[in-house]
């Protein structure tokens, strides 16, 4: 394991005590959102009213599959090109970066999008939130780390770790709100610092946030943007049985009630990663008509056990475990429009495997 993929051990152990201290660990609001350093411009968000976007999750290996998947990203977009990208979480695998300025931002996102030269919006994963084992979301402040990046990349948007970006920003077709639950959902929960407990400052001011945001939001199409999923048929399973455990809070109970109390019936769509799958699920009745859709085969993929024990299954348009992948979807005013398109990763070619009208 390099040094670029974990964080230094003087760096784990001051954050280890500022925790054990009960430190407020500040995490990067809307309020205090990072600026764009001087002399980077931004990619411009588009200001059309057909809004095409790249959804993709799971990306951040640096490896031969994460360049297969965006060789045919690339290829897409050379023939209907994107507005924009959404990044749903797990950006830099496996521990998250050790600074702001980490090569692995170039090896595990600039490189590989190379020529996708329009805005990402990005979500915080368990994995960009890790402290001793990867992905186990027990660091929460090594975020701050990815939106300090937003400072100085064209294409990384996450001038904080929740936030929403309106498209176009007048008279909208569509507002995605990114949100960070990291809090919520991670194996080792944050149990030294109130800051970051379920009913802590971080999580109260984001739950006030969404809920104003989303009633002032003039957009047609309102879609929030999680790593965690609401509802999966994948190994990791939906919040409240996440991996198949009874043990509270890490089965994901409190990432349940905060999207049902907060998001369902508010949003059309919740957009999320986290799976290592391609999934357009049904809406369910507790869903109130919300749709979860999953998109985290960007370089990696389940195999060939789709489902955990204790997951029934729940009704799906469509649901790919084995084949990596993106989404691509297409917002008008009146219409909402999704493409799966699957990998081979023998021939880096990619085959529309399903298209929808889902609104």
């Amino acid at each position: 394991m390099s040094n670029s993929d974990t964080i230094g051990r003087r760096g784990f152990l001051a954050g280890a005590a500022s925790l054990a201290a009960g430190a407020t660990l500040v995490g990067r609001t809307p309020a205090s959102a990072v600026p764009v350093a001087e002399g980077v411009t931004k990619f411009a968000f588009p200001t059309d009213r057909r809004v095409r976007v790249l959804v993709t999750g799971d990306a951040g290996t640096g490896t031969r599959t994460q360049w297969a998947v965006a060789d045919a990203m690339r290829a897409f977009h050379g023939r209907e090109p994107f507005s924009l990208a959404l990044g749903l979480g797990d950006n830099i695998y496996e521990h998250g970066p050790g600074g702001a300025a980490d090569v692995q931002f170039a090896d595990k996102f600039e490189n590989p999008n190379a020529g996708l030269d329009f805005p990402w919006l990005m979500v915080l994963g368990n994995h960009d939130n890790s402290s001793v084992l990867g992905g186990d979301g027990g660091w929460l402040l090594r975020g701050n780390l990815e939106v300090e990046y937003h400072a100085t990349s064209q294409r990384w948007w996450m001038p904080s770790r929740y936030y929403s970006v309106r498209i176009p920003e007048r008279n909208p077709v569509v507002e995605f709100f990114v949100l960070d639950l990291n809090p919520l959902a991670a194996y080792v929960p944050p149990v030294f610092s109130p800051y970051w407990a379920v009913d802590g400052q971080f999580m109260n001011e984001q739950r006030d946030w969404l809920d104003r945001a989303l009633s002032d939001s003039p957009a047609i199409w309102k879609i929030a943007c999680t790593h965690h999923p609401y509802l999966n048929n994948g190994p990791h399973g939906s919040a409240g049985c996440y991996e198949g455990l009874p043990i509270e809070p890490i089965n994901g109970v409190h990432v349940k009630r905060f999207i049902e109390d907060h998001v369902i019936g508010r949003c059309q769509f919740i957009l999320s990663g986290h799976d290592h799958s391609l999934q357009v699920l049904e809406p369910t009745a507790a869903s109130k008509g919300t749709r979860q859709i999953v998109s985290g085969a960007a370089a990696k993929t389940v195999g060939a056990e789709p489902r955990i024990t204790a997951n029934p299954g729940l009704g799906a348009l469509y649901e790919n475990f084995h084949e990596l992948g993106f989404m691509v979807l297409e917002l008008t005013g009146d219409a909402v429009d999704l493409r799966v398109h699957t990998v081979d990763l023998a021939s880096g070619a990619s085959a529309e495997a399903f298209r929808r009208r889902l609104a």
